[in-house]
């Protein structure tokens, strides 16, 4: 305890008494003493503390002189103290004020001394927080996202310092969350939002403890039942437009003046849309200043609003649905004296519209603002609103230039709404806006762009020239005539051909037609590029690829490529009579040059000489037989094999096909001798085969007169010999290869044929065998004379022997003119290859009788078959 001391002049004039007082003494004591103290607590000793005795205090009639404090400190004279005299509720004495104190003097007479004592009461927990209500109930929807905030409160507790309102806490925290929020006058608010998804399903009630706790010791609180009932339908909670909303009040404002209208929107229809706005948390003294109509959320004055008590409002508006979804916002409301004016803005120049190639920098428009008001209520700041490539800067006095500050796009923004925001410096600040459209102008800045990077069509082929396959598209983002698209077909080539021998393309339209009718077989797909230009100056091209594909038709027949079928000549596949069930006979291969099912190619046996013993695979093309082969099956089979695609319509190709059912090659050759006359030839074999018979029967005319005349010739020449034989000499001669060999006269060597002859001179074979010992003829060694009798008989002896069917033919075909030796052979057939040969020995006397036994023989005066022709000189002659 302190206290200070000086001299002043008090003169107090009570009911007809006068009192003169020489000496005035001032001292000051001041005492700290908690609230709630019992009547007669000791409080301070004041004789002790202002240095004076208990008798002199008592003597000069020590006592309190002011009144406000006297009710509540007495003085104690017998021992100088100063004692509680009555219960102290700091609370109700001081409020919220702090800090807390009582003032009192002390005047003591003989002489005057005048004493100053403040004792200051201080705060005890003595207050718990508390709650407005004891318990709140509300409905929330379950499709409320987390993170909604859904309720504002707040606990009132009248201590001060430590022993005020510290916190909140809730119970339990699995569903819901709270935040403490301070607000501008310092007071703590619970605001509690959703911490996780809620499902009525699961849950549909739902009980929340929040406790307002303080810091005293012992440490005090308050508890808020909340009672939830969870909804099912609504999903669509109100939204705000801002979260925080300021606005100022003229103090004094007259009743029902509106201080601002709050709105929020629900997504929802019908009764889950409709909104209506509460105020959640609010003190009795302003619950008293305002008032909000739950319907249209106008706020509105209610009482009177004191500047000197409210210079700033907080409220807390919540709008809420029918369907119990709740959104809360804060309202600052600041309570001002003069500011009353709001800033003008003008536009002294605008240029709309801008090309959108401006370049940065580029001075939009100048404004003006002017504000009525004076001081600092009438200094303007002019802003813009965000996110837009433009910036505003002050220039002069009050004008503002608004310039480009990005690049401008029109193909993305055309046109671009600028509100201009002037706020003055007034309090609360008073502020006005201006929106103006700033239209965008075109270049050509973009290129057409097609609406695919590659395009593929399909076409038939045999298609008419002309038709349209399909269409490319392009779009230009700029705009009139940047964005006004013409088409061009590239030029290049295609094996060899130009592009534009193929398909051409619509300038206007894009629409892509065919020149000429394709051939899938010669043309599969060929590809192009498409160029889209736009009108720009200068113009702006992109190119795409365009690849046709030609789809196949069934325009082509199958192709037999085995058995192969020819004119002339005859093919047929040998069957043993051994075979079993499924042999493989052949296989008939064709193929289509057509694709896909047209493709497909399926086999079918349409005729054939037995039905029973083949059939054919109706993928493979593989004839097999059916059943076991038989000795009574027909040698000679023909089947007819049907090869045909899948087309529609289908087409299809035939081949003929000749089986024969043998065990051995001769057995086939004497089935098939007539299978040639069957065959089919068509105009140019016909032709060469005319051709040929003529040329043949000219050259056998021409050798039958050539025969002719040799015969006549050398008929004369014989005739001649004849009659002149009896007077010639006889001139021996030896031929070539001829020896004599003494008395015998035999020929030593004799020329051996084994020939086999068909009617087909195709199968014919001729063999060369070895030459034969045996003597035929034999001549005189002396050479000078004609044959002997002797040797003419041994030469009779010569037969024509019988060849066996083998068709062995001996003989020597030598024949010598002006020699009296001649060997001849003639071979004679018939149907069953048989044949004799004749081999002749003669002397010069058979040489007239000779052309006539082989011209016997040329008219078919031969021998029978089975039996041998023999002759001799003697016989023959």
């Amino acid at each position: 305890v302190g206290f200070s001391s000086g001299i002043y002049l008090n003169i107090t004039v009570p009911a007809l008494i006068l009192l003169s007082i020489a000496d005035v003494i001032l001292g000051q004591i001041r005492y700290s003493i908690p609230e709630e103290l019992k009547k007669g607590s000791f409080v301070g000793n004041v004789a002790e503390d202002l240095g004076l005795d208990a008798r002199r205090m008592k003597s000069g009639g020590a006592r309190i002189v002011n009144g406000d404090s006297s009710e509540f400190i007495r003085l104690n004279l017998d021992k100088g103290f100063l004692v509680v005299a009555e219960r102290i509720d700091r609370e109700r004495l001081c409020g919220q004020v702090s800090p807390c104190s009582l003032s009192l003097e002390i005047i003591i007479t003989n002489p005057v001394q005048l004493h100053s004592v403040v004792i200051e009461v201080l705060d005890v927990n003595d207050n718990a927080p508390l709650f407005s209500e004891k318990e709140i109930q509300f409905e929330l929807s379950e499709s409320a996202q987390p993170g909604t905030h859904i309720l504002q409160e707040s606990a009132v507790d009248h201590d001060v310092g430590k022993n005020s309102l510290q916190g909140y806490t809730l119970n339990p925290t699995d569903t819901f969350n709270v935040k403490v929020q301070t607000g501008p006058d310092g007071s703590k608010y619970a605001e509690l939002y959703l911490h996780a998804p809620l499902d009525r399903e699961k849950e549909d009630k739902l009980v929340l403890t929040l406790t307002a706790v303080d810091g005293g010791d012992p440490q005090r609180s308050g508890t808020l039942k909340i009672y939830i009932s969870v909804l099912d339908v609504n999903d669509n909670a109100p939204v705000f437009t801002q979260k925080e909303l300021k606005t100022a009040i003229a103090e004094n404002s007259p009743k029902d003046t509106v201080v601002m209208v709050v709105s929020a929107t629900d997504a929802d229809e019908g009764s889950n849309g409709h909104v209506t706005y509460h105020f959640p948390r609010m003190s009795a003294d302003v619950a008293d200043i305002f008032t909000i109509n739950e319907n249209s959320g106008e706020i509105t004055v209610k009482g009177l609003i004191d500047y000197e008590k409210h210079k700033y409002f907080e409220l807390g508006v919540q709008a809420k649905d029918q369907g119990g979804l709740i959104a809360s916002t804060k309202i600052g409301i600041e309570v001002v004296d003069v500011n009353d004016n709001a800033p003008v803005i003008s536009l002294t120049s605008f240029s709309s519209p801008i090309p959108e190639d401006s370049v940065s920098g580029t001075t939009v428009a100048i404004v003006n603002v002017k504000d009525l008001d004076s001081g600092t209520n009438g200094i303007i700041k002019c802003s813009i609103t965000d996110k837009i490539p433009f910036a505003i800067k002050p220039s002069f006095k009050n004008y503002y230039t608004l310039t480009t500050d990005g690049i401008l796009d029109r193909e993305s923004k055309p046109e671009y709404n600028i509100t201009f925001i002037a706020v003055d410096e007034g309090s609360p600040p008073l502020s006005t806006s201006k929106t103006v459209s700033l239209k965008i102008s075109d270049v050509n800045d973009n290129p057409p762009i097609f609406e695919k990077s590659f395009y593929s069509a399909f076409i038939t082929e045999n298609n008419s020239p002309g038709v349209s396959i399909f269409s490319v598209k392009a779009q230009d983002l700029d705009w009139n005539q940047n964005a006004r698209i013409s088409y061009v077909l590239i030029d290049g080539q295609f094996n060899g051909e130009p592009l534009s021998s193929f398909v051409s393309v619509n300038a206007e339209s894009g629409v892509v037609h065919s020149v000429r009718s394709f051939d899938y077989e010669q043309i599969k797909a060929f590809e192009f590029f498409v160029q889209a230009r736009d009108g720009g100056s200068p113009p702006l091209s992109s190119n795409v690829s365009v690849k046709i594909m030609i789809q196949d038709q069934n325009d082509n027949a199958p192709q037999i490529l085995y058995p192969v079928q020819t004119g002339g000549s005859l093919v047929a596949e040998i069957v043993p009579r051994s075979a079993d069930v499924g042999y493989l006979v052949t296989k008939v291969v064709a193929v289509d040059v057509d694709s896909g099912q047209n493709a497909w190619l399926s086999y079918k046996l349409q005729k054939a000489t037995d039905r029973a013993l083949f059939e054919v695979g109706l993928q493979n093309g593989e004839i097999r037989t059916v059943r076991q082969v038989t000795d009574k099956d027909a040698v000679k089979q023909k089947l007819t094999v049907v090869v045909e695609d899948n087309g529609q319509p289908s087409r299809s190709a035939t081949v003929n096909i000749n089986v024969a059912v043998a065990d051995s090659f001769p057995e086939v050759l004497s089935e098939f001798t007539d299978f040639t006359h069957d065959k089919e030839y068509n105009d140019n074999l016909t032709f060469y085969l005319v051709l040929a018979l003529a040329v043949v029967s000219f050259l056998f005319i021409v050798s039958i007169i050539v025969i002719l005349s040799v015969k006549c010739y050398r008929w004369r020449r014989e005739r001649m010999f004849y009659k002149s034989g009896a007077n010639l000499p006889v001139i021996p001669y030896y031929p070539p290869l001829y020896a004599d060999v003494g008395e015998t006269g035999t020929l030593q060597h004799v020329y051996n044929y084994e020939v086999c002859k068909t009617s087909d001179s195709r199968k014919s074979d001729l063999k060369y065998a070895r030459p034969s010992s045996e003597s035929i003829i034999s001549l005189d060694c002396s050479g000078t004379q004609t044959l002997p009798h002797v040797q003419n008989k041994k030469m009779a002896s010569n037969t024509c022997h019988k060849v066996s069917s083998n068709c062995h033919c001996y003989g020597c075909p030598v024949y010598k003119k002006n020699l009296a030796v001649i060997l001849l052979q003639f071979v004679v057939l018939d149907s069953m290859c048989r044949c004799w040969t004749v081999y002749c020995g003669y002397s010069s006397r058979f040489q007239q009788r000779l052309p006539r036994y082989f011209t016997r023989l040329a008219r078919g005066k031969r021998t029978h078959r089975g039996e041998a022709k023999t002759g001799s000189v003697e016989k023959l002659s």
